[in-house]
């Protein structure tokens, strides 16, 4: 079994904290949703644990598998296992799907090592139709000219090829309509699997429905403040996140 350890994290935008000391475990095979309002630090969150340079981790610790994450580049985290699917995947005109992520898997490999082009193709349209996914698709420049749900599934298939043991899925459903948000969350469970956890960030229950977790986490001013099972997500859905801040206010 694997572990990401998140103990006790702070994260800062320039002088501003956003994460103010958040601790959560995340093991292989579970899936864990963490929902919150705006401007509560979901996203710097996920950011900061991938590694992202505008934001500045002050204290604390992310461990995979008890080694330390916050003194690895983004490329070096990626390579050890970590994943992060973006709320708003860049566009990359002139870039094929089909060689992007031939280089990000040779990334993948030892000093050495080279790609089998044959063996490449044979993956890559296998998770494709695993995951629905026109074969045409391939050909296509990343990102450029996609709408909303052919970029979140774009990066479900990068995800599908990358094989991480831990995925950071950043508001997945943002911007997504109910078809594109069931094609999407349809590709996500075909790649639930035991060695692979993963920590999905959103502000609606819908998605939920689709991916179920195994553990809901409320987020509120840089901290979780709140777990439960999936009927935490229901009860959010029922009655917004003021009942939470009353009870923090109360306590």
């Amino acid at each position: 079994m694997s572990l990401l350890e998140i103990k006790d994290l702070h994260v800062a935008i320039g002088e501003k904290p956003i994460v103010k000391g958040l601790t959560l475990t995340v093991r292989s095979g579970e899936v864990h949703a963490i929902m919150g309002p705006n401007g509560t630090g979901k996203s710097t969150l996920a950011k900061a644990v991938a590694g992202h340079p505008s934001y500045t981790i002050t204290s604390g610790d992310v461990l995979l598998d008890g080694r330390s994450l916050l003194a690895m580049q983004p490329d070096e985290r990626a390579r050890a296992g970590l994943f992060l699917a973006f709320q708003y995947p860049s566009e990359i005109p002139g870039v094929s799907i089909a060689n992007f992520l031939r280089a990000a898997v040779q990334a993948r490999l030892g000093e050495g090592e080279e790609l089998d082009a044959s063996g490449y193709y044979r993956r890559l349209y296998a998770k494709m139709d695993l995951l629905q996914i026109d074969r045409k698709f391939t050909s296509r420049a990343i990102n450029d000219g996609f709408s909303g749900g052919e970029k979140k599934r774009c990066e479900i298939l990068q995800m599908a090829m990358l094989e991480p043991r831990f995925a950071l899925m950043d508001e997945t459903d943002s911007g997504l309509d109910i078809d594109a948000l069931r094609i999407v969350a349809d590709g996500v469970n075909a790649l639930r699997r035991t060695d692979l956890g993963v920590l999905m960030i959103t502000h609606y229950q819908r998605l939920l429905s689709y991916i179920v977790p195994d553990h809901v986490h409320v987020m509120w001013d840089g901290r979780i403040v709140k777990s439960g099972d999936k009927s935490l997500a229901l009860e959010l859905e029922a009655k917004g996140y003021d009942w939470v801040k009353n009870e923090l206010v109360s306590a």
